[in-house]
């Protein structure tokens, strides 16, 4: 059977593989587009395996908001050439979207899930990893409901927070997503300073506070008002509003009569181990293999 242009063509828009993949695989199936679509599926399957092992540290965070609810969500790829093509920014979106129409946070249990096109997530993730050539990963989902205002704010594609709300409005949940992404606080206040934290940190500040030679009672009162110090740092409601440094976000809360629910920040690639490559090494390995 003569394959057309016109075939390759419809194979492409359909799978999203390559010219010649498209032409390659209706020729081994005689012009059958189905069994043709398959059988590149299953090709990208194969590739997509092969490029799991890589570390995908790159990437985009993105949010969605629907209703009394925002999803936010990481997806990964290798390099930040992929992060801001079409086809991976319209997967991410994609994928935030489903997770947040289906209530789904667990990564593998989206994966089964239809991105909205008639593909499951993984279908999706597998035919853009042989588009684009490289390992995609959908990390982590967090999915946040309240019943009042939900602020979100991202940062470029790699920073992104979502701010839930007790009292106040959008305005202010924004502002405080905006502290949140830029600032980095590891909890809302002192309650959720864990007790290990805060003894690791006392004894750093005791060993300190104890070679200055002080007396006992000055050394205590150093060590309370270093560990004062120490929670305003890390506490978002301790924190100078990123805004006005005048004020703690706190302080700012209290002015609106609001209090913070719950709050969830995305960095790209946080907590990820990615390679260093070292060129000098590099080349004087070759060298050295060399002579």
């Amino acid at each position: 059977m003569s394959i057309t242009a016109s075939m390759v063509k419809e194979l492409r828009e359909r799978t999203g593989a390559g010219m010649m993949e498209c032409k390659k695989a209706l020729v081994e199936t005689a012009g059958d587009l189905d069994a043709a679509a398959e059988a590149l599926r299953t090709s990208g399957q194969a590739k997509a395996d092969k490029k799991a092992g890589r570390v995908a540290a790159d990437g985009r965070v993105v949010v969605s908001r629907g209703g009394s609810k925002a999803v936010i969500a990481e997806v990964n790829s290798e390099t930040d050439f992929v992060a801001k093509d079409d086809n991976f920014i319209g997967f991410a979106e994609a994928v935030a979207k489903a997770a947040l129409e289906n209530g789904i946070t667990d990564v593998a249990t989206l994966a089964t899930t239809d991105i909205g096109d008639g593909r499951t997530v993984e279908e999706a993730r597998t035919e853009l990893v042989t588009k684009v050539g490289e390992n995609i990963s959908v990390r982590r989902i967090a999915i946040i409901d309240n019943a009042g205002p939900i602020g979100s704010y991202t940062h470029g594609a790699r920073i992104g927070s979502v701010v839930a709300l007790d009292g106040g409005d959008e305005e202010l949940a924004r502002d405080i997503a905006m502290h949140v992404a830029a600032i980095n606080p590891a909890c809302i206040d002192e309650s959720g300073v864990s007790e290990e934290d805060l003894e690791r940190e006392k004894r750093i500040f005791s060993e300190q506070a104890a070679e200055s030679g002080k007396p006992a009672d000055i050394i205590e009162k150093m060590i309370t008002g270093r560990i004062a110090k120490y929670l305003k740092e890390i506490t978002l409601v301790g924190q100078p509003f990123v805004k006005d440094d005048k004020v703690t976000v706190g302080k700012l809360l209290k002015t609106h009569k609001a209090s913070v629910s719950c709050f969830v920040r995305f960095e790209v690639g946080e907590g990820i181990e990615k390679k260093e490559d070292n060129f000098v090494e590099e080349v004087m390995a070759q060298v050295n293999r060399a002579s």
